[in-house]
């Protein structure tokens, strides 16, 4: 057993600690913590932070899901508001970064679950902290309501399926369950399926990708339209963080006429920025984008919209193609949108609107944007990972 103190907190919320010379990361303590390690691991907090609470969950010590339970709310927000504050400042910014939004709301709408057998039954949970280890639960508090049976849900399809992987997202109408599993579908496996979506009421089940039943198409509104979701579609992990991360891009956005929404999805901006402007949505995602077009068939005082399936990541909308717009959204993935900055920063477009979950990336495209003549004029930050050390941001850039 070895005593270390915590210094300080890493960028992935591990406490960091000086140990032979090293740098040691332990997860779940605080700095200023004087605790016991085992083979690198914490195995007990000598003296504890005056900023240690109590873990709402009692999974929380075993569970790998949330890092920061144990943490009081104030210096939280504090630290997780500073990841952007920081990442900025590296690349020479001194915007001010508004304080940070909790948009947690009533709790997360998807969540991805591991089945295994374990004594002879099938069981769900997580994965414990850095490990393939399970840690078996029968809730998730951070949920919403109608997720909190997720794992007895997703067990049940241990017996028909073997060892899998169970999706599951609470649309506005029910469930949309999504399983990735190493056995095939089978004929006799057919009848316990339906057993399975009778009992829990849930609307469609996708397994490797391939929709085998449904009752109704899973729905999400957003804006004026119900937009119907593809299998393992991506949303927005709240619908609050959603609700947030598009009143921001709305404001920012002015009064601009047209606009380019890059990295649409299904169109969780592009739908609501169309009640005001005439919007190009862009997106390699093709089952997102004809969920998009769906949605504007059948949705009406909207002004045009055009969704096109475009790879933004290889063919980025050139200096030409950008002199369309009189603003632009972006929302990549985690990788950021370098390619796209670039001809952004070459472009004369007058406003770039860029909602990012990578601090270190979208400090990186700022930086590209800069050059070419952007300011980043304000950054907010925005907390749907609660309890993480993942964040949303959101940044406009003016010239």
């Amino acid at each position: 057993m070895t005593r270390v103190t915590i210094s300080e907190l890493g960028y992935r919320g591990d406490g960091m600690a000086t140990l032979g010379g090293e740098r040691v990361h332990v997860s779940k303590a605080l700095p200023g913590e004087v605790v016991e390690l085992v083979e690198g691991r914490l195995e007990r907090i000598v003296t504890p932070s005056a900023e240690r609470v109590v873990a709402f969950c009692p999974h929380y010590d075993a569970c790998g899901g949330c890092k920061f339970q144990h943490w009081a709310e104030a210096p939280y927000q504090d630290w997780k508001r500073n990841l952007l504050v920081e990442a900025l400042a590296s690349k020479g910014f001194d915007t001010a970064v508004q304080p940070l939004v909790d948009a947690h709301g009533a709790g997360r709408r998807r969540v991805s679950l591991h089945v295994r057998q374990v004594g002879g039954q099938w069981v769900a949970g997580f994965m414990a902290q850095k490990s393939h280890d399970l840690v078996i639960i029968d809730q998730c508090p951070v949920l919403v309501p109608a997720l909190q049976h997720a794992p007895l849900i997703a067990a049940e399809f241990g017996t028909p399926l073997g060892n899998c992987d169970v999706a599951i997202t609470a649309a506005d109408n029910g469930l949309d369950v999504a399983v990735k599993a190493e056995r095939q579908v089978v004929l006799r496996r057919l009848e316990a399926f339906n057993a399975i979506m009778r009992k829990h009421n849930i609307l469609r089940l996708s397994i490797n990708g391939a929709i085998h039943m449904a009752a109704a198409t899973p729905v999400v509104r957003m804006g004026k339209a119900d937009v119907p979701l593809p299998v393992t579609s991506f949303l927005q992990a709240t619908a609050l963080g959603e609700a947030t991360l598009a009143e921001l891009v709305l404001k920012h956005v002015g009064k601009a006429k047209t606009v380019a929404d890059l990295f649409c999805g299904v169109g969780p901006f592009a739908l609501r920025l169309a009640e005001k402007a005439r919007v190009t949505a862009f997106d390699n995602d093709k089952p997102a984008i004809e969920s998009l077009e769906n949605a504007l068939r059948n949705t009406q005082g909207l002004k045009p919209v055009t969704a096109k399936a475009w790879d933004l990541f290889r063919d980025p909308l050139t200096v030409l193609e950008l002199s369309a717009f009189d603003a632009v959204v972006l929302d990549p993935p985690r990788a950021g949108a370098e390619a796209q900055c670039r001809m952004l920063a070459k472009s004369k477009v007058q406003r770039v609107v860029m909602v990012a979950c990578d601090v270190a990336n979208f400090a990186r495209d700022a930086a590209i944007l800069k050059t070419g003549g952007f300011t980043l004029q304000e950054a907010t930050p925005v907390d749907q990972f609660k309890w993480t050390a993942h964040l949303e941001m959101v940044g406009v850039f003016v010239r």
